[in-house]
């Protein structure tokens, strides 16, 4: 308390005054979509893990969600409960096929207000497979365009790399979110991305934005975890969201048990973190 009984605001990891995040308003209506491509070349900085939760979380504000994995692992996939080898039809048809119908392919989950347009191994030869087309940058954001008016927010979770998958979800999407590792060398390929990201949009999507890197897997009891975070706003400034997403095991074991974590553990502070994620991006009117 101040002098003058006035409660300290609340400020975040680096020292930013945390703006007010009411509950999202509900919605009247659904769509279009926004799409956002969660994007990070290396792995294992919590791209699925975000995609998944996030989803969720967004889904619980009454956000119509629908979760592209974009990733031969099929790591969303089974995060959202959906076995990847038992699939006949996945992402993959979509690309590969102008006659697939996306209705046939997107699976409901266990979470109320949130699909899946699942994918598996098969992903990975689409890649080779797409080459020689034409416009072959474009070939997800045509495969979408059908169901965009069904949702509100689209999460696309993309494979560790910058390749043509990438850059087709790039190609798709109004924003990209980048989940950080709170690690020193999770910070040089950030200025990489954001080339690519600045390439994708002089050359093929001129409405592409930041909508804000995430900083995930941080320990606040280490030097060199808050070290990162400030070098990261020192860099990017309010790019820079203010949620925090700290490191748990409780991620891995929501994984294991194929729900998200406001379902697995919806009073737990993984669950916290991911709801404030879904407000601050409303509140910015990238998930609105």
């Amino acid at each position: 308390m101040t002098s003058q009984g006035t409660t300290e605001p609340r400020v975040d990891v680096v020292g930013r005054v945390l703006p007010d995040l009411p509950d999202p308003a509900p919605l009247t209506t659904h769509g279009p979509a926004r799409v956002i491509a969660m994007c990070n070349q290396k792995g294992g900085v919590g791209k699925t893990t975000t995609t998944i939760n996030l989803g969720a979380a967004l889904a619980e504000c009454g956000r119509r969600v629908l979760v592209v994995d974009f990733d031969p692992q099929g790591a969303a996939s089974v995060g959202l409960g959906v076995s990847p080898h038992e699939l006949d039809l996945t992402v993959y048809n979509l690309l590969m096929d102008r006659h697939a119908d996306i209705a046939d392919v997107v699976r409901p989950t266990a979470v109320a207000g949130l699909d899946l347009l699942p994918a598996n191994i098969d992903l990975s030869a689409a890649e080779v497979q797409l080459v020689g087309e034409v416009a072959r940058e474009t070939v997800l954001a045509r495969a979408l365009r059908p169901v965009l008016d069904d949702y509100d927010v689209v999460l696309v979770d993309c494979q560790p790399s910058l390749g043509l998958l990438t850059v087709n979800a790039l190609t798709a999407a109004h924003g990209v979110l980048i989940p950080l590792e709170c690690e020193f060398f999770a910070l040089r390929g950030v200025a990489l991305l954001i080339e690519t990201i600045d390439k994708v949009r002089d050359r093929l999507n001129p409405r592409l934005e930041v909508d804000g890197i995430l900083a995930t897997m941080y320990d606040s009891r280490t030097l060199h975890a808050r070290e990162v975070v400030a070098r990261v706003h020192e860099a990017f400034g309010s790019t820079l969201l203010h949620t925090v997403i700290g490191r748990t095991v409780k991620f891995p074991d929501a994984t294991v048990a194929a729900e998200p974590i406001t379902v697995y553990a919806p009073n737990h502070a993984g669950a916290a973190a991911y709801r404030q994620l879904a407000r601050e991006l409303v509140a910015r009117g990238d998930a609105a």
